[in-house]
């Protein structure tokens, strides 16, 4: 498949300072993203998973130039988006824009309580004028039914839906401007498990019928299996493995991926699960651990892990690694 996406070297830190009277001084950084590279084929759905706090929701925002990188490039579709939403020409800018979107975690937040769903629908097509407006209400209309919901809930308010039929609305908005690629960031965490998977079977079958691309950014590593092509995983900032989804599955070769994987539920009372348990805390990303930022919870550490940092580097075919004693799982 061709490459739609790639993110290259891409660092955000976020600035701590100090409680000056007078002035500020800053005093470190926060390591929110730290030198990632990965890409996303087209009609791919790549799943980005991690602990709380490791940079996944950070990383989405970075790719659609909703927070400033640090440094780095995102390249998409043959476009530098940091260059074009810095220097490029209006026109540029929102046809950018209208290639990446966002479905947001909670689909109550990020709908405007006062506006329809028809008013929220169409709201893409007035800021970027990119359809006639005798065709709004049509386009709303066909948008309805391609989600799942019926022509007359155009005239309802987000407050009188469910918590998926919200979603749903979040999802005919992303797709109202015909984007390549949608970040989705844990479209489906604040919803019923029923619920759940109808959302994903939608957001598949919209991937199949208009061949949109994903980042689908998630704690369930279910859903994960389910949705994606390949699985990306992070940890405090950075990537420690990344393969086909199958691969990432059956044979996780970073300590990290197999604690992860162990704690998935398996729905049968009478199989034994072996939890890998993770030993302490999740460190400060203000002050990362030296070496292998995962050292200071690894069973399998040595002084080498704590010393010397491991590279991300192919295993297996598309099978990349960041640990100095992977092929020992292999």
């Amino acid at each position: 498949m061709e490459t739609l996406l790639q993110v290259k070297d891409l660092v955000k830190y976020y600035p701590v300072y100090s409680r000056g009277i007078v002035t500020k001084k800053v005093v470190g950084n926060v390591h929110a993203v730290d030198h990632i590279t990965f890409e996303v084929k087209k009609g791919e759905t790549v799943g980005l998973v991690g602990e709380s706090g490791c940079g996944k929701t950070t990383t989405g925002k970075l790719i659609l130039n909703l927070e400033k990188a640090t440094s780095g490039s995102v390249l998409f579709d043959g476009f530098d988006v940091f260059k074009t939403f810095r220097k490029g020409s209006k026109e540029e800018k929102s046809r950018l824009r209208r290639s990446m979107q966002m479905v947001f975690q909670n689909p109550y937040a990020s709908l405007d309580p006062r506006m329809t769903v028809f008013d929220i629908i169409s709201e893409p097509f007035k800021i970027h004028r990119h359809l006639p407006k005798e065709e709004w209400g049509e386009q709303v209309y066909k948008l309805l039914d391609m989600v799942g919901l019926e022509p007359y809930h155009a005239e309802r308010y987000p407050h009188e839906f469910s918590g998926g039929q919200r979603q749903r609305i979040c999802i005919a908005r992303a797709i109202a401007v015909n984007p390549k690629f949608i970040v989705a960031d844990e479209p489906v965490s604040s919803l019923d498990v029923s619920i759940r998977a109808q959302i994903l079977n939608l957001m598949l079958d919209l991937q199949k019928r208009l061949g949109i691309s994903y980042l689908y950014i998630s704690h369930d590593l279910s859903s994960v299996r389910q949705i994606s092509h390949r699985v990306i995983v992070m940890y405090l900032g950075e990537i420690v493995e990344s393969a086909p989804t199958e691969k990432h599955f059956e044979h996780p070769l970073h300590p990290y991926t197999r604690a992860l994987i162990s704690a998935v539920p398996i729905p049968d009372p009478a199989k034994k699960m072996d939890i890998i348990l993770l030993p302490g805390e999740v460190p400060s990303p203000i002050n990362p651990p030296s070496g292998c930022r995962f050292h200071p919870r690894c069973q399998y550490a040595t002084p080498k892990c704590s010393s010397e940092k491991p590279a991300l580097i192919e295993i297996d075919r598309d099978h990349f690694v960041s640990c100095h004693y992977a092929f020992n799982f292999l």
